[in-house]
């Protein structure tokens, strides 16, 4: 099943909750900057899984779409660590 971007942002925000599910702790700017990560995961996981022909059913959207969230929440989290 090929998502729309619709659809993407969705999976994204289920993977902005899993991923800050799987990496408790604080993040500088709250769950709302970590919604928007998991979506920005999401879509970044959602055009690197089909440009590389990965993708199926819903499981595996999400489980692309959760570890492009933990990667990018990772990123944001050294990033925003080192100017406090």
């Amino acid at each position: 099943m090929e998502y729309g971007i619709i659809g993407w942002i969705l999976v994204g925000l289920v993977a902005g909750i899993l991923a800050k599910w799987i990496m408790p702790g604080d993040d500088p700017g709250g769950i709302i900057v970590t919604i928007l990560i998991g979506i920005a995961g999401g879509l970044l996981g959602g055009f690197v899984a089909s440009h590389m022909g990965i993708g199926g059913g819903n499981i595996m959207n999400i489980i692309i779409a959760t570890l492009g969230a933990i990667i990018l929440l990772g990123l944001y989290r050294v990033v925003k660590g080192r100017r406090v």
